[in-house]
This record gives C-alpha cells, sequence and structure tokens, in this order.
C-alpha cells in the first residue's frame, strides 16, 4: 500500500512536495485555502517580476535616444493593462499546476486544514463543511503573511499591505514606503519608474539590512537610488499615521532598533512626511492561524514559527514542515521551500536525508538587481577566514556598454591562502542569473582559480565573474 501524504500549503514547497511524492509512489492530497502557487505566485515574486518588467519596459522607452530611436513616445504607466498582464501571468502559471496535479493524480482539497496528528488532518471548506483526510504523513507549508503593526494601520486604501501594492488601478502621486528590505526596495524602484514620488523610510542604517546583503552592495542600490529620485529616510521609524485631507501623514522618529550613537543627529529629529500612500512591507509573520498546532503538540518558537530537526520533521513524529513557516532562523526563500521538499518527502518515505542551508543564492530584484551567495566579506571575518576580496566593475565589460547597462560590480570574496571561494555578490543587470554560477563554484568547494581558468563566452556579462575571479 502506498505511503499517504497529506501536504497543508500550495505555495512552491507545498505544490513541489506533492509533485515529488507523487512521482516516487505516494498516495498525495494537497489542501489549499486560497490559491495554487501560494504567496510566491499569487501576491509575491512572480507578480512582482511582472510589474518590474513592465516598469523596465517603461524606462527603456524612456531612454530610446540613447540607442538612437528617434519619434514621439509618450508612453505611462496603465495600471489597470498592468495589473491585468501580470494576473495573465499568475493564471497561466498556477493552471500549468492544476494540469500537474491532474497528471500526477494529486488530489487537490480546496479549504483551511487543521493537523489533528501524522495520521489525520482536518480541512473546513469555504462553506463550512469539514472533511476528514486519513494518511500516514504530513508536511505543513502553510508559508507567511504581511506584518501589520499598530501604528501603520492597514486600512487597503491609504495604508496598504505589499499585496495591495500590486493591485492598484492608478499610479500614486507620492508614497512612502515603510521598511527598506528586499520587498520595499523592490517595490520602490518598480513605483518610482511608474511615476510617483518615493521615501523610503528604515530602521536600519543601510538600504537592504538583510545579513547576507554585502554592504557594498547596499551602497551601491543607495546610490542608484539616489539617482532615481528616491528618497531614504535611514535610522528612522513611523511612529504613528494620521489621515488628513484625502492623504496620510507618517509621523517620524529615531529608531529604537539602534543604540543612540549610531544614529545621525538628522535622524534623532521628530518629522513627518505626507504622501498619497504607504506602503507597510516591514515584515511578514507565520501563516499558522486555524492549523492546530498547539492542539496537535507541535512546537513553536516564541514568534509562532514552527521549531523542526535537521529532518524537518516537528515534535511530532510524521509531521513535518517546510518553507516561511520555519521563519528567519531557516532562510524565507522560495526556492529554499523547494529543497526543503525534496528532503521532507524523502524523510516521509523512510529516508534521512537533513537539509544544508550553508550554499543558497538569493535574489533582490532591484534596479539594478542584488544577488548573492555564501559569506559576506563581514561575515567571513567574523568566522576567522583570512580574507581576500576582488571586485570587478559593470561598466568595464563591453556587453554592458552595448546594453546601456553600466551601474553594478562583481565582488568575491576568497580565503587568502587557498584562494577557495567563500561568498559572491553581484550588483547588476542580470544579476540574478548570473549568481548561479558561483553558486555551483560554493556547492562544488571550487576556488577562484578555478573560475579564472574557466573560459567564459564573450561578449557576456557572465565575464564580470571571470575578471573578478582572474584579478586574484
Amino acid at each position: 500500500m502506498p505511503t499517504r501524504i497529506t501536504i497543508i500549503g500550495a505555495g512552491p514547497g507545498g505544490y513541489t512536495a506533492a509533485f515529488e511524492a507523487a512521482r516516487a509512489g505516494a498516495e498525495v492530497t494537497l489542501v489549499e485555502a486560497a490559491w495554487l502557487g501560494g504567496t510566491c505566485l499569487n501576491c509575491g515574486c512572480i507578480p512582482t517580476k511582472t510589474l518590474k518588467a513592465s516598469a523596465e519596459a517603461l524606462e527603456t522607452a524612456r531612454r530610446a535616444a540613447e540607442f538612437g530611436l528617434s519619434g514621439v513616445c509618450e508612453l505611462k504607466a496603465d495600471m489597470p493593462a498592468v495589473v491585468a498582464r501580470k494576473r495573465r501571468v499568475s493564471d497561466t502559471l498556477r493552471g500549468g499546476l492544476e494540469k500537474t496535479c491532474a497528471r500526477l493524480k494529486v488530489r487537490v482539497v480546496m479549504g483551511r486544514g487543521q493537523v489533528v496528528s501524522a495520521s489525520l488532518v482536518k480541512v473546513t471548506r469555504e462553506d463550512g463543511s469539514v472533511e476528514e483526510i486519513a494518511g500516514d504523513k504530513v508536511i505543513i507549508a502553510t508559508g507567511s503573511c504581511t506584518l501589520n503593526l499598530p501604528s501603520l494601520p492597514v486600512d487597503h486604501k491609504y495604508i496598504l499591505t505589499s499585496d495591495d501594492a500590486l493591485e492598484l488601478d492608478h499610479v500614486p502621486g507620492s508614497i512612502i514606503i515603510v521598511g527598506g528590505g528586499v520587498i520595499g526596495t523592490e517595490l520602490a524602484f518598480i513605483y518610482r519608474a511608474f511615476g510617483s514620488k518615493v521615501t523610503v523610510v528604515e530602521g536600519q542604517t543601510r538600504i537592504l539590512p538583510v545579513p547576507g546583503v554585502d554592504k557594498d552592495m547596499s551602497a551601491l542600490i543607495q546610490r542608484e537610488m539616489k539617482k532615481a529620485g528616491i528618497a531614504a529616510e535611514l535610522c528612522r521609524t513611523v511612529n504613528a499615521t494620521e489621515i488628513r485631507d484625502g492623504a496620510v501623514v507618517a509621523h517620524l522618529g529615531p529608531s529604537p532598533f539602534l543604540p543612540e550613537e549610531a544614529i545621525p543627529a538628522a535622524a534623532r529629529k521628530e518629522g513627518a512626511l505626507e504622501a498619497e500612500a504607504v506602503f507597510v512591507t516591514v515584515g511578514r509573520v507565520p501563516h499558522t492561524e486555524g492549523l492546530g498546532l498547539a492542539e496537535a503538540g507541535i512546537t513553536t518558537d516564541k514568534r509562532g514559527y514552527i521549531v523542526v530537526d535537521d529532518k524537518l520533521q516537528t515534535s511530532v513524529p510524521g509531521v513535518y514542515a517546510i518553507g516561511d513557516v520555519l521563519g528567519p532562523a531557516r532562510i524565507m526563500l522560495a526556492h529554499m521551500a523547494v529543497a526543503e521538499a525534496f528532503v521532507a518527502v524523502k524523510n516521509c518515505l523512510g529516508g534521512d536525508e537533513i537539509v544544508k542551508y550553508d550554499v543558497v543564492p538569493s535574489g533582490i530584484f532591484a534596479s539594478p538587481e542584488v544577488a548573492d551567495v555564501g559569506l559576506t566579506e563581514e561575515q567571513a571575518k567574523e568566522k576567522g577566514f583570512d580574507v581576500a576580496v576582488s571586485s570587478f566593475q559593470f561598466r568595464e565589460l563591453g556587453k554592458a556598454q552595448a546594453m546601456g547597462q553600466l551601474p553594478g560590480v562583481f565582488k568575491l570574496v576568497a580565503d587568502k591562502a587557498s584562494g577557495r571561494l567563500l561568498g559572491a555578490h553581484l550588483a547588476g543587470a542580470h544579476a540574478t542569473d548570473l549568481i548561479a554560477e558561483t553558486t555551483l563554484a560554493l556547492q562544488l568547494g571550487a576556488s577562484v582559480q578555478d573560475i579564472a581558468h574557466t573560459i567564459h563566452a564573450h561578449p557576456t556579462l557572465a565575464e564580470g565573474v571571470f575578471e573578478a575571479a582572474h584579478m586574484f
């Protein structure tokens, strides 16, 4: 008799687990409360990249004269059309998932899942009816949702979530984006290209204050923000908001997350900003409401994220968890959820796999893009490595000059004695695609000499990795 696996949540981790388990011969039931594809496909990765494609097309059209193109060109963002295209892209990909479920005989149940035990999941459908699904193993893949703050009461009209920002039927004249992390930075460049006046408020000392993002990449993005006309209020937070005459007034104060000596004098003063809209992009929380974790005996941390061992099993034998629901102690990225899905399925079927988190690339779709893998220069030094660093500028590449894409840098971090690659940090056009080479190099334990001895095609942007390696 095949192993029966019930998967709760149909995002990248959930549907990957479902497909992998079905291919391995398991009997699979996939439970989803909203839509196949989860946050990533419906209000995250794919929709933001679709909007970014529209923003990039608009920016390229505005630069037509630089490429020797003449004529009247008065393009603007038609937001209903932009949003309609975004929905078509998501619909197409979601349809593909539905077809794969049918082909692999994955049973899809729409409703909210509640874990009773490894052998029982209750699903409450939208009409209130309840179905009990018996099985042998459970994989929780319910992901995360937007974090709400008392000082930023979301009303979906003036104060918006990142989900709302992807559904606007107009371009606001002015926007305050609270949070200069990945989502906030991406939306800042997108809406600036569409024509909004944008101000980013960030409580840390830099834009993209993410541990894996090298400080040099943050500095580059801050410069490009300034060039684009995006204002940045660093070391500050929004303490309160009020709606006044059809606009939002955000009251700012010094960041409570920093020691006083780290806050510049200008940022210590109280102030206020006014805009047509505020985008709240301050973080995410686990999507576990109604899952019955406590009742089932599944341990969570103090923030509500599910605790698992290195094989992704929870405190209840036979119940596993993957993806964003594990929290930032792991890595909250769609492709990490996919990698975890493969491990969880193998272990559900009797395997003994563990997850490795040391070589995980990340991509940030700002303008220019930022991508990283491995250790930053600072992290490598903290770990005791005698660090050697090499950088190569995008503008020195023939392909970058031909494309008219000059901002960017290739930065490699290596162990000085052995030359072993420790980390790679890229900013520039297609950086999120270019990071794959250095990810493979890290996975294989390669050295910068190995990269430098690898012939790279010309003229390509990938030559920047070669040049940075060759400089060692």
